[in-house]
């Protein structure tokens, strides 16, 4: 199955007043834009992310954190935006599109999967929102009361089945809609309507600018790991996931990955779920000679399901021998991968004990990291 993230960045903001558009403001040093990448990177049913964008706003896509992502020219419409997107990944067969404003920068991670397990059963799936505050009409000088019972709010993501909703295009395109379900509503097809978030909110003003820097600041988490393990002959050297070619290798129950172990430990501590030892004990059998790519992804899965997201690693390979230097940005390629997140997201650094210890005298590999989690509630 084919599962594709559009994310809408083609608007011209006219309510914000800001210089700089609005998907690329930065709220706690990160782009809006950036904070749906990245919980889109964590879904692991998510297979591509493309980026709709205002062709005006080219330079704010030199953003390396950009370069996994599919790029789309926008259209002078939300609707003319979305089309132009879908008939870009056509060619990719597509199953599943789910279209989602870069205005609404805290959807989570439980929401996308809760559109994606809505679409295996159904053409659509629709975040809603009952209203809760009282709403009036008015039409010339009367004034009327209106039901709140009936009323319902849209979020995004909106998913479809890529097929129904290119040939909905196709034939009944309409740049008036301000948003997908409308198209389906419109030409009398239904819809599947599930819960949406109450902090899925919509940045309009920079009043909310402001809400959500508060908001963001309070949730991030930090976690400490650290992890050595000794070096020995007859056994392969696995560091951040790649292989190093070294006429020593790490002894452990696993394949003795130090950096991988320690990067595991510190996103438990973030996330406050334990450590490394209860959930993969080298007292259990199962485990001998796991690879530790299995157990940082496993983990990854874990902290994702529970609306966590990894903010920035920030790793210090501790070796006498071997340098790291050539292998680091392979290391720091691989990590990103697993974790779902972008490679500026992740530090290695290099260091030795000066020849003292084990690990001066080359008998030892050590690793401490650093890494921050955000929690999306």
């Amino acid at each position: 199955m084919s599962n594709f993230f559009i994310i809408l960045a083609a608007g011209i903001n006219k309510r914000l007043n800001s210089r700089i558009p609005k998907p690329y403001i930065k709220v706690n040093n990160k782009e809006l834009i950036q904070y749906s990448i990245d919980t889109a990177n964590s879904v692991r049913n998510i297979n591509k992310i493309v980026i709709v964008y205002n062709d005006k706003h080219k330079k704010f896509l030199k953003n390396k954190n950009f370069n996994k992502c599919l790029k789309v020219i926008g259209g002078k419409s939300r609707a003319e935006s979305v089309f132009n997107a879908l008939k870009i990944i056509k060619k990719y067969k597509c199953q599943n599109v789910l279209i989602h404003d870069a205005a609404r920068p805290n959807v989570s991670a439980q929401l996308i999967n809760n559109v994606l397990s809505t679409l295996k059963k159904n053409k659509t799936a629709i975040p809603v929102l009952k209203i809760m505050d009282t709403i009036k009409i008015k039409k010339k000088n009367k004034i009327n009361n209106i039901n709140r019972d009936l009323l319902y709010s849209t979020q995004t993501p909106q998913g479809f089945n890529y097929d129904y909703i290119y040939k909905l295009n196709s034939n009944f395109f309409d740049e008036k809609i301000t948003d997908d379900s409308s198209l389906f509503i419109n030409n009398n097809k239904k819809i599947k309507f599930i819960n949406g978030d109450e902090n899925n909110n919509k940045i309009t003003t920079t009043t909310d600018v402001k809400m959500l820097n508060n908001k963001k600041q309070k949730k991030i988490k930090y976690g400490i790991g650290f992890d050595i393990h000794r070096l020995v002959p007859k056994r392969k050297l696995y560091l951040g996931g790649i292989k190093i070619p070294f006429e020593l290798g790490t002894l452990g129950h696993s394949d003795g990955d130090p950096v991988l172990h320690a990067i595991t430990d510190s996103v438990l501590g973030a996330c406050q779920m334990g450590d490394i030892g209860e959930k993969f004990s080298d007292k259990n059998k199962k485990f001998k000679n796991i690879k530790s790519t299995i157990i940082l992804s496993k983990i990854i899965n874990d902290i994702n399901s529970k609306n966590y997201s990894i903010n920035n690693i920030d790793i210090n390979i501790i070796t006498q021998k071997p340098k790291i230097k050539k292998y680091k940005y392979k290391m720091i390629n691989k990590i990103a991968k697993i974790c779902r997140i972008s490679s500026s997201q992740i530090n290695i650094k290099g260091k030795t004990t000066e020849k003292l210890g084990i690990i001066g005298k080359e008998k030892a590999i050590a690793c401490e990291v650093i890494t921050s989690v955000i929690k999306n509630d």
